[in-house]
Order: C-alpha cells, then structure tokens, then sequence
C-alpha cells in the first residue's frame, strides 16, 4: 500500500493574475471626480424675458423690421445691407425712439456666427427694442 503525498510544487502555485477590479473601481471614482469638477462653458445672452400670458394686442401693428445676419455675418436691415455698427446702432436707436415700435424679426443664416447673432440681440435690447423675435428657426431642425 502506498501512499499519495502529491508532487509538492503544484499546490503552492497561487494566482499570478493581478486583480483589475480595485484599478477599474479607482479610475471611475477618478472620471466622476473629473467630470463633476469641470465647469460647464455655456454663452448667453441675459434678455429680459416676459413671463406669463402676455395682454391680448389692444391694436394690431403692421409695422415689421426684418434684420438678417448672412453667413459672411453681414447685416441687412429690411433687406438694405448695414455698413457698420454704428449704423446699426443709430437703426436700432431710431426704432426704439417710435411711439409704437414695430415688431423685430431677427433672421439669422444657418452658418452665421453665434457671435454675431448675440451681438445683435445684445444690443437691440440694450438700445430699448421691446418687440424683439427671432424668425427662421426652422433651418436648425434636424434632418433638413
């Protein structure tokens, strides 16, 4: 009778594999961490919004300005090309000076600038335009 006492090096071999789960639990704790921190870089605009249901028209104006901004950032005011800025300004300085401002309709071109686009806005409302939209937002939608 004889007895099995085992080759002796096979059992003492342990798992030479490293233990990925630590690392894995690290490096995502790591990416929140990072991602938390990050500030958020957003551009706006601060307008004064009107909130709630706006009054029903008393009596209906007519009256539309069209302000387009081309996709060389050129600006047309009623479809009349604006020189400078300081043109724009003095259009927008008129407008705002009228009894009853005409509605503004800003068009922008799908490949303007955004900074042009807010500058424009920026200073419509800094020079008092009450009646301020933007039209053509149809051009943004996905799929066309």
């Amino acid at each position: 009778m004889g007895m099995n006492l085992g080759s002796g090096g096979d059992e003492d071999e342990g798992i030479v594999d490293i233990n990925t789960t630590p690392l894995i639990d690290v490096m995502l704790v790591l990416l929140i961490m990072l991602i938390i921190t990050i500030p958020l870089q957003t551009q706006s605009v601060s307008m004064n919004l009107p909130q709630g249901d706006p009054p029903p028209p008393t009596e209906q104006n007519d009256k539309v300005i069209t302000v387009g901004i081309d996709f060389d950032d050129s600006v047309t005011w009623n479809g009349i090309p604006v020189a400078n800025e300081n043109d724009l300004v003095a259009l927008f300085q008129s407008a705002a000076a009228e009894p009853e401002q005409a509605e503004m309709h800003i068009h922008p071109n799908r490949l303007a600038d955004y900074k042009t686009v807010a500058h424009v806005l920026a200073d419509a409302q800094r020079l008092g335009i009450k009646k301020l939209g933007i039209v053509g937002q149809d051009q943004f939608m996905e799929g066309q």
